[in-house]
């Protein structure tokens, strides 16, 4: 059986390597401490969310992180997505100062959990925006929910590419909890790395907070919670259904990820993956973004916010 999937190195542990740069000797960071730049609100049942909530316009994106991620991973888009639309950007349950706890994290449950936020916040029908696994949550969410979802907006998104049973058998087998709890500074870094076409000093507050956030009282349910998401995207592939999507739809991805296509399982070009969107969706613009990664809405955060925009007001 083949399986779709991209964030998944970012989280591979790759322990070798001194402990020690700038960090580690830091003191913990809570995860309710974390600092996005924006106040935080919560839906409070279980499990409880806790979300971004910017900007007052007629329409709403939610906006949904990757895996081993948080809704801080917005900071440079919110600003300027709030100036003309609502703008909620989410900590999915097991991540950032949303609940934790040994919930089944998979495709299913992240979409039910977006959907439960949604209604309690009464919106109808909003802008779906997913980064990574947030993007085969969103491919989810709009195969169950499309009456939801005005336009989906798919970033650097797992869930087009394939993999073999052998390929998800070893891929469940890499991602433990302890190894997760166990990455060195040094590995944290290369880690994040490899999401960027060019990494540079400006990035390091990624590496400070996931340093000093193993420390904190949650991180074993953190460490978890990535780990059961990674088998969650393995056991509900979407590179089979993509083509059933019937929700207007935007692929924006880097020219140059490091992640999609896996380098060592299935290694060639990323303009390959993507070409399924454009070849199996009814409705569906791909958009290249030139020196840039797989989180690029980082790395080249104005362009990334112009390509959406102007999807969006066509």
């Amino acid at each position: 059986m083949k399986k779709i999937f991209g964030l998944i190195v970012m989280a591979t542990l790759l322990y070798s390597g001194c402990s020690g740069f700038l960090y580690t000797k830091m003191e913990p960071l809570e995860f309710s401490d974390f600092d996005y730049g924006f106040e935080t609100k919560s839906v409070l049942s279980n499990p409880s969310i806790s979300y971004i909530d910017e900007g007052s316009g007629k329409e709403t994106i939610i906006l949904v992180h990757g895996l081993a991620s948080n809704a801080g991973f917005w900071r440079y888009n919110i600003l300027e997505l709030s100036k003309k639309y609502r703008v909620i950007a989410v900590d999915l349950p097991g991540y950032g100062k949303s609940q934790k706890d040994f919930y089944i994290y998979n495709m299913t449950f992240f979409a039910d959990q977006i959907k439960r936020l949604a209604d309690e916040l009464k919106l109808e029908k909003f802008i779906y925006v997913g980064h990574s696994m947030g993007g085969q949550i969103g491919i989810n969410f709009s195969l169950r929910y499309p009456e939801r979802i005005k336009k989906l907006v798919l970033v650097s998104p797992a869930g087009f590419e394939e993999f073999e049973q052998g390929e998800g058998d070893w891929l469940r087998s890499v991602m433990k909890v302890e190894g997760v709890k166990k990455t060195t500074e040094e590995g944290i870094r290369r880690n994040l790395a490899i999401n960027f076409y060019n990494w540079n000093d400006k990035l390091e507050w990624m590496v400070e907070e996931r340093v000093r956030m193993a420390k904190a009282k949650d991180f074993e349910k953190f460490s978890y919670a990535v780990v059961r998401s990674v088998n969650g995207m393995l056991d509900e592939p979407t590179f089979n259904k993509v083509d059933k999507i019937s929700v207007p739809t935007l692929v924006v991805y880097g020219k140059y990820d490091g992640l999609i296509p896996n380098p060592y399982l299935n290694p060639g070009f990323t303009c390959d993956v993507f070409a399924r969107a454009k070849s199996n969706i009814t409705n569906c613009e791909v958009v290249e973004i030139n020196n840039a990664g797989h989180i690029l809405m980082i790395e080249k955060p104005e362009e990334f916010n112009n390509i959406v925009l102007d999807y969006l007001n066509k």
